[in-house]
């Protein structure tokens, strides 16, 4: 039998969380595990759900379709970052992004790194002052992105400046005839005697 070739997945995923949660109940403890997913294409689409499962394959498969679902379109500049600066409060989170010149990376921490990077943004900065919880994060995280303002003709790339090209000259006035005469002969021109 030929070998199975792989599907391309439509997805890249990112398990950002898995936690193990217990329930009391009367005959003891019940143990289940909850995981936080993130899915992007790298190329404006990003989106993360929760999964709750007594095994964590069956958690993150479950987490991954309730992401699908929840997909965002982020809008993406030339120059791979994002259109304008976002501020949002969500919670006990305080997230702040702007977007940042071309070959800067991003330069952000825990859920909101890996979101953006799902997401295909190449060049920003990212702060988060509130809430280390990824779960909040990562909703904060969707949130700031979904307040972006969609593309218009004034997000697109800045040309880069090419030092090889030297700056034009600006014209100079054409100096009158009698200025000319004394440029090019001096001796025609009549001097004063001492």
């Amino acid at each position: 039998m030929p070998p199975r070739e792989k599907e391309a997945k439509e997805f890249d995923e990112e398990v950002l969380q898995i936690d193990r949660v217990t329930r009391v109940v009367k005959g003891g403890r019940r143990l289940r595990f909850r995981c936080l997913v993130a899915i992007g294409d790298r190329k404006g689409r990003v989106g993360i759900g929760i999964g709750k499962a007594t095994e964590v394959i069956n958690g993150i498969k479950k987490a991954i379709s309730k992401a699908k679902h929840s997909l965002l379109k982020v809008p993406i500049t030339d120059f791979g970052s994002i259109p304008h600066p976002v501020s949002i409060k969500y919670k006990a989170a305080k997230l702040f992004i702007m977007p940042a010149a071309p070959g800067t990376g991003v330069i952000a921490g825990g859920s909101l790194r890996k979101i953006l990077s799902l997401a295909g943004v190449k060049n920003v900065l990212g702060k988060n002052h509130g809430s280390t919880n990824k779960v909040v994060t990562a909703q904060a995280s969707m949130l700031a992105l979904q307040k972006l303002n969609p593309l218009r003709g004034t997000a697109k790339a800045k040309p880069e400046k090419d030092d090889s090209k030297q700056p034009e000259e600006k014209p100079k006035q054409e100096k009158n005839e009698s200025e000319k005469k004394k440029i090019l002969n001096p001796k025609s021109v009549n001097t004063p005697k001492k």
